[in-house]
């Protein structure tokens, strides 16, 4: 999970997840939305990749990005947990 907040941590990964949410797309489809290189969008792509937050699949010629939507579950649990703790002031561990 440290992973995942790592990549999170940045702006332009973000952005990544958004466009993915609407639909999977190619590495093109996603640097045409940028002003950076595109080696920096595969670089961003690679860091969201091993976070297990996108998944990748050969179609023909083309490398299509797909969100990983259980990673986010799993992300949006633990924070769903550990605010539920804050709210009742005590953890499960004491």
């Amino acid at each position: 999970m440290n992973d995942a907040f790592k990549a999170l941590s940045d702006p332009s990964r973000r952005k990544i997840l958004q466009l993915l949410a609407d639909r999977d797309m190619t590495a093109g489809e996603i640097a045409a939305c940028f002003e950076m290189s595109k080696p920096s969008v595969s670089h961003h792509l690679n860091s969201l990749k091993s976070a297990g937050l996108v998944s990748d699949e050969r179609r023909g010629q083309n490398i299509v990005y797909t969100l990983n939507t259980t990673i986010l579950q799993q992300l949006i649990q633990w924070f769903f947990d550990i605010s539920g703790k804050n709210e009742r002031g005590t953890s499960d561990d004491t």
